[in-house]
């Protein structure tokens, strides 16, 4: 079965508007499907990240955030909890969440975006530029990768 595009609206909202969508996708993708412990899907950057999340009609669908990292003075951010409903997977969500804080990493003046990427999906964002960086290791039970990006 192939998948095509699905039509997709992304919207960046602040945590208080988006954290009933973002954490269900979340919860559903980190905690049910991979196993994260709960304790650890909430992070202290979502607060005062920027929040994409996909809506396919009117049903949230994927999520990820964008963080400018502390002290970095603006340039540096942090893209992470990218996560699409497993039913949707395939059909370009993920890629449009990336093309969508990539474009906002660049209107603030970020050059250089980081993210901890689980290793299975490292080629999904080479395709993008991005450069694997330094060794494998474990993140909530899970082999991640840090990946740079300079923009």
């Amino acid at each position: 079965m192939t998948h095509s595009q699905i039509p997709v609206v992304i919207l960046i909202k602040t945590w208080k508007d988006a954290k009933l969508d973002a954490y269900f996708i979340r919860k559903r993708v980190f905690i049910e499907e991979q196993g994260v412990p709960e304790e650890m899907e909430l992070d202290e950057f979502d607060l005062n990240a920027q929040h994409a999340l996909a809506y396919a009609d009117s049903e949230c669908i994927g999520t990820a955030h964008l963080v400018t990292l502390p002290g970095s003075v603006g340039s540096n951010g942090r893209i992470g909890r990218m996560a699409v409903l497993p039913k949707h997977r395939g059909q370009g969500v993920g890629k449009q969440l990336l093309e969508t804080l990539l474009k906002a990493s660049q209107s603030q003046g970020i050059k250089q975006i980081e993210l901890h990427a689980q290793v299975t999906v490292i080629p999904f964002y080479e395709q993008f530029g991005f450069i694997a960086q330094g060794d494998v290791y474990d993140e909530a039970g899970i082999p991640h990768r840090d990946m740079i990006l300079r923009i």
